[in-house]
């Protein structure tokens, strides 16, 4: 039997108010969570799946210039 982690994750999240969104970002970064990871990969998803070219280009160079 399997889990759709995704499914769930996107069941919890879906109808949230930019606000609220902003809330469990916020929340999941300063707790650091390890279990939290997988919720913020889907919102992440989410993002990447309606950005538009330029808007993946910042996200990109905004993680890579973190990650130095």
């Amino acid at each position: 039997m399997g889990f759709n982690l995704r499914g769930a994750i996107m069941s919890n999240i879906q109808g949230n108010s930019e606000q609220e969104v902003e809330a469990t970002i916020v929340d999941a970064v300063q707790r650091g969570e390890e279990k939290m990871l997988p919720g913020l990969g889907v919102m992440f998803e989410v993002f990447w799946k309606n950005a538009n070219e330029q808007q993946k280009d910042e996200v990109c160079q905004q993680i890579s210039q973190g990650l130095q």
